[in-house]
């Protein structure tokens, strides 16, 4: 599920311990997983102060299909070419990161502690609106 363009949902701790939650792209380097974002961003700082999070990823095409990570950043690597970000975006667009002008990209290096798949046997059959 890592591998194909599923978003995954990123958990992190704001400074007062509430949960902070934002979708987000997913890449794999060897055994860690990878996150780009800006260094200023809100889930880049909650990481900076402490480094452990939360991932959930729901397959996109069967949402009873899910993958639960629980781990930390080991690694803030800057990215300002951004080739750490293509190959991820390449994954999910189909083409190299199209916003080109930020400054401060950093690729959030993930050391997986604990994993949970889940498959259940339902059919994904919303009634359709009126």
């Amino acid at each position: 599920m890592i591998d194909r363009p599923n978003f995954a949902h990123l958990a992190t701790l704001m400074p007062d311990g509430t949960p902070q939650s934002t979708p987000v792209w997913l890449g794999r380097q060897g055994e860690h997983l990878v996150i780009c974002t800006s260094d200023a961003s809100l889930k880049a700082r909650n990481i900076r102060r402490d480094p452990r999070l939360a991932l959930s990823i729901v397959d996109f095409d069967n949402p009873y299909e899910e993958v639960q990570i629980r781990g930390r950043v080991i690694e803030h690597r800057p990215d300002p070419e951004l080739k750490v970000m293509d190959p991820i975006s390449h994954k999910y667009i189909g083409k190299a990161f199209p916003m080109r002008s930020y400054e401060g990209r950093v690729a959030l290096i993930i050391e997986v502690e604990k994993e949970r798949y889940t498959k259940l046997p339902f059919q994904h059959r919303p009634p359709r609106s009126v």
